[in-house]
């Protein structure tokens, strides 16, 4: 196998100098083989060992695959295994597995190069919680094989509700007797028990079974259905629950500081009323109600897999009672100005349950002690009311009584704060007399004082405190004749007469154009004008621009707001409709009584959702009827083109926008169905937006190939649906998922399983007996017939061939050849040819194209009548 190819030198060989020599290895079979050379150096032998290995591949793998912890969200996921070749050759591989959790390997098999790396992708559907520990055998260059394992935990992604006090998951929240009007808080956690990032949302559902929506519930049943029967609850939850925040993401094993807040609104009513509510934390986009039904009949809630976790909210409201002695008018005795008149009231608080805390406001001439105070349940306390009154008169004074009670800060709803969130009303009525004096008169002895009436001749004593100002008594001087000369009697202008005891104040700055004159002679008298008050000529030019600017302005305000108003009239009548007649101008009101009047349904009102608003079930039901009462909207639309499409298919949403877009069911599942055969399920998708959204499929595995279209832009409050084609060859079992994305930023997956199985046929029997019938002719009366039927969902061909082929055959049967429809049978007759030495048993072949043969085996029961 070696050959050495040297020539030995005749000669010593000189220091510096070599001598090269060749070895051939030429094996003729593959094994390895060892020699040595020998090399004689003057006395000394030196052995040099020879190896002839044959080329050979070594394949090497890893012996674990941990996929770790996943959540069972029906997700494909995938983890990467290398096989190394450290050989000189190629070598191939080969991978067997049959343990019971279902995985996807690829490739199976295959050939690595040499000095090379291949990677196996081993695929895992995380719809099953539970723990991996499989094992998969790889056969590697037929050296036998080697064990990998397969390692991981499915877990679901519970969502706990857990008190902050007591640290222990809390089903329920009792939030006791409030007031109405009041709040009260509690604060949770909301826990992510799950290794992977979670979107939640909050969902009140208001029309849950078991729920109760202001019913007395210490009531018999009786008068609970009367009082259900005569009236209909219309109650906006979002305002009576408040959960803050009501939307988020928690990352892994991560606690959310959550506030509740039972939030009674102010209710005159006089009726206890209890409520019973659940809050449901949801997946972000995981919806597990509301839902439509889908065209199979059945509704995608049964196939949801949402993760939500329910909290019961219980709490009642009660009205404020209180009870005031002597009653809600007080009465108080008559007083005169300066003098005070008391009366005690008794508050007591009727109610059995709850404290109440009151306090007076302030009110003239009235004086309460305390002004402040707090009853406890039960209990009574006295009031001290005084009439002070201030002026001469009768009052009738209302009381405002505050009740005073923990409410919710509207920019702060976390920090509850005090306020008053209901009053009472008491009514005061108290007369304040004057005292009466008498007063005398005196004559006058010729001095005219200050204060005195018009002639001077009697004055009044004790009338009081004097006035600062001096009285000035004027009247229009064309009322009045009295002793005006004859040269002023027929004065006709505007000039003022002042009495003879204004002249105190005849020296006051006046104004420059008014005339005074004299009472009796009516002679124009001295107007002295101060210039040290007075304006001057100047500063009365400029009031009176002054003045006239703003007239013009506020009559440009009053033009340029009649002409708008006369456009707007104008818009509203010239239309083709109206012929300008005015509403109402010159028509009656017909008489109409309350029996004309139809009785119309009452229909409650969709309300808008916001971003600030608890998602309750009713507005989530109130809208997905909106959008799934219109029909399918079917037009191809795959990329957003108008400008307003384009606009809103760039708007981020938020968690609670998520939650009213379904894009569903999140599970698909085809069934049984035939390899190279084509089935078709609906993805729905239903837009409870205002807006345009646009969805976007990515599928990766050529089973759904077919599938389109893969984008779609859908309109507002829209429902339409995207054929999912599945076509397989290969036969096992399918389940992977494919991912979509909504405005190209929000994530999501469904989930595809379907059970790939061959072509088959069935025979409705598998033994055929003929027995003539009685009266039939020679010839044909051993005739039967059998079905073969096709269960699946695919056209099978199939041909009939006779076990034992003979010249001439005992046994025939039509057709002999053929197609079964999918989901549909077809009759074959079997006949038996009697004859001399004709056998009366044979068999057929049913052989099926791509599918397994079946055996029909025929006897025919000849009868001998002698």
């Amino acid at each position: 196998q070696f050959k050495l190819i040297v020539k030995n030198p005749e000669k010593p060989v000189a220091s510096g100098l070599q001598i090269k020599a060749i070895v051939e290895y030429s094996p003729d079979r593959a094994e390895d083989l060892q020699d040595k050379l020998i090399l004689l150096v003057d006395d000394e032998k030196v052995h040099i060992p020879l190896l002839g290995l044959i080329p050979y591949s070594y394949l090497e793998i890893e012996s674990k695959i941990d996929f770790g912890e996943m959540i069972a969200n029906n997700k494909t996921v995938t983890k990467k295994i290398s096989i190394a070749n450290h050989g000189s050759v190629a070598g191939g591989f080969r991978i067997l597995y049959g343990g019971v959790v279902l995985l996807n390997i690829r490739p199976a098999r295959g050939v690595i190069k040499a000095k090379s790396v291949k990677t196996i992708e081993v695929d895992i559907c995380t719809d099953t919680p539970g723990v991996i520990n499989e094992m998969m055998k790889v056969e590697l260059d037929d050296r036998g094989f080697t064990e990998v394992w397969i390692r991981g935990v499915v877990v679901k992604q519970d969502l706990k509700v857990i008190g902050v006090s007591c640290g222990k998951v809390l089903k329920c929240i009792n939030f006791g007797r409030l007031y109405f009007g009041t709040s009260k808080t509690e604060k949770i956690y909301l826990y992510n028990e799950s290794p992977e990032c979670m979107d939640w949302v909050a969902v009140l559902e208001d029309n849950a079974i078991g729920g109760e929506l202001g019913t007395d519930l210490q009531k018999s049943t009786d008068a609970v259905l009367q009082d259900l029967s005569l009236k209909t609850k219309d109650v906006d939850v979002s305002t009576l629950i408040l959960c803050i925040p009501d939307q988020g993401t928690l990352l892994p094993y991560e606690k959310s500081l959550v506030t509740l807040c039972f939030n009674f609104e102010r209710n005159d009513s006089s009726l206890i009323q209890d409520y019973v509510l659940f809050l449901r934390f949801e997946t972000a986009g995981m919806r597990g109600g509301y839902l439509p039904t889908l065209s199979d009949g059945t509704t995608a809630t049964t196939r949801s897999h949402s993760r939500h976790v329910d909290l019961a909210l219980m709490g009642s409201g009660y009205p404020v009672t209180l009870s005031f002695k002597p009653g809600e008018v007080i009465n108080f005795k008559d007083c005169y100005l300066g003098e005070q008149t008391q009366v005690l009231c008794t508050i007591k608080n009727e109610s059995k349950f709850l404290p109440v805390t009151f306090s007076f406001r302030k009110t003239a001439h009235f004086n309460i002690s305390p002004e402040t105070g707090k009853l406890k349940k039960k209990t009574e306390k006295e009031v001290k009311i005084s009439f002070t009154p201030r002026q001469i008169g009768t009052f009738e004074m209302k009381q405002i009584i505050d009740i005073i009670g923990n409410g919710v800060d509207k920019n702060n709803v976390d920090v509850l704060k005090t306020k008053a969130f209901h009053q009472l009303y008491l009514t005061f009525l108290g007369v304040c007399k004057s005292k009466t004096k008498s007063v005398v008169f005196t004559v006058n002895p010729g001095l005219t004082p200050l204060i005195s009436n018009a002639t001077g001749q009697f004055v009044a004593r004790d009338t009081g405190q004097l006035s600062d100002t001096a009285p000035v008594a004027i009247l229009k001087s064309a009322q009045t004749q009295i002793h005006a000369h004859r040269e002023n009697r027929n004065c006709k202008d505007d000039a003022l007469i002042a009495f003879p005891n204004d002249r105190a104040a005849s020296l006051r700055p006046s104004e420059w154009n008014k005339k005074y004159r004299t009472i009796f002679t009516k002679t124009e008298r001295y107007n002295y004008i101060d210039p040290d008050f007075a304006y001057t000529v100047s500063e009365r030019l400029f009031r009176e621009e002054n003045r006239k600017y703003y007239i013009d302005f506020i009559a440009n305000l009053r033009r340029r707001r009649l002409d708008k108003e006369a456009t707007r009239q104008f818009y509203i009548y010239n239309n083709p409709v109206s012929i300008g007649l005015k509403p109402a101008d010159g028509l009656e009101s017909p008489n109409i009584s309350i029996t004309d009047i139809p009785k119309e349904k009452k229909q409650h009102k969709m309300l808008p959702l916001d971003d600030k608003s608890l998602l309750t079930g009713r507005k989530l039901a109130a809208i997905v009827s909106k959008s799934t009462n219109k029909g399918v909207w079917s037009w191809l639309n795959p990329m957003p083109s108008s400008n307003q499409e384009k606009e809103d298919c760039r708007l981020p949403l938020t968690h609670k926008q998520l939650h009213q877009i379904f894009i569903g069911p999140p599970s698909i599942d085809f069934g049984d169905v035939c390899v190279y055969s084509t089935t078709t399920r609906e993805l729905h998708i239903i837009n409870n937006l205002s807006f345009h959204i646009w969805i976007q499929i990515d599928i990766e595995f050529m089973e759904l190939r077919e599938t389109s279209p893969l984008s779609q832009v859908v309109p507002p409050f829209t429902k339409t649906h995207i054929p999912i084609v599945f076509e397989t060859m290969t036969v096992g079992m399918f389940k992977r998922s494919f991912s979509y994305k909504i405005n190209n930023q929000h994530a999501g997956h469904v989930l595809v399983v379907a059970n790939a199985l061959p072509v088959e046929l069935e025979l409705s029997k598998r033994e055929l007996i003929l027995i003539p019938i009685a009266g039939s002719l020679a010839g044909t009366e051993f005739r039967r017939t059998v079905k073969v039927l096709n269960r699946r969902n695919h056209p099978a061909a199939f041909v009939w061939r006779p076990l034992t082929p003979e010249r001439k055959p005992s046994f025939s049967i039509r057709p002999t050849r053929g197609f079964v429809e999918a989901y549909s049978d077809l009759e074959c007759e079997v006949i038996w040819h009697p004859g001399f030495h004709t056998p009366e048993t044979g068999e057929f072949i049913l052989c099926v194209r791509k599918g397994k043969s079946i055996k029909l085996k025929c006897v025919a029961k000849v009868t001998i009548h002698t």
